[in-house]
């Protein structure tokens, strides 16, 4: 297998383990919250966390630097609108995820204060529940957007 082939095989497989960490992730703690079962809360919010930093974030990594090589060995220009709207919609993505990892991590240490203290979730938790939310759409739209880029590499 010659070098751009499997950086190739890393790109895609990066890219699986990105949006369907992602997205899986997202569809758990989203129904989980949703259901209001405290104690699946706080088992979901932490494999979410987990899954973040085991899955996600290596990905995050990975994704760009095949990316750039791929680039720089196939010979298409950086300027090229497909290649620069599909870093640009990564970029988004990305400032889009940086928040919501942020509100994960302080969503899990919430549930798991109220677990340790018997106590109920404070309102700021539902207040974070929903920034993440609103959040993780756009990201995900954004991400679409890119594997369609990738895929087809439309001239614009």
């Amino acid at each position: 297998m010659n070098t751009y082939l499997l950086l190739k095989t890393l790109h895609i497989l990066s890219s699986v383990l990105l949006v369907g960490t992602g997205f899986g992730s997202a569809f758990y703690m989203f129904f989980t919250n949703r259901s209001r079962q405290f104690k699946a809360q706080v088992v979901v919010a932490r494999l979410v966390v987990l899954a973040d930093w085991c899955f996600t974030t290596p990905a995050v990594i990975i994704q760009p630097l095949t990316g750039f090589a791929m680039v720089y060995m196939a010979g298409w220009p950086f300027s090229t609108p497909w290649v620069m709207w599909s870093f640009a919609l990564y970029l988004f993505a990305g400032a889009c995820w940086l928040p919501v990892v942020w509100l994960q991590i302080r969503m899990k240490a919430m549930l798991e204060i109220a677990d340790a203290n018997n106590t109920s979730l404070p309102d700021v938790f539902w207040r974070y529940s929903r920034y993440w939310e609103w959040l993780g759409y756009p990201a995900f739209i954004a991400m679409v957007g890119v594997y369609f880029l990738m895929v087809n590499k439309p001239v614009f």
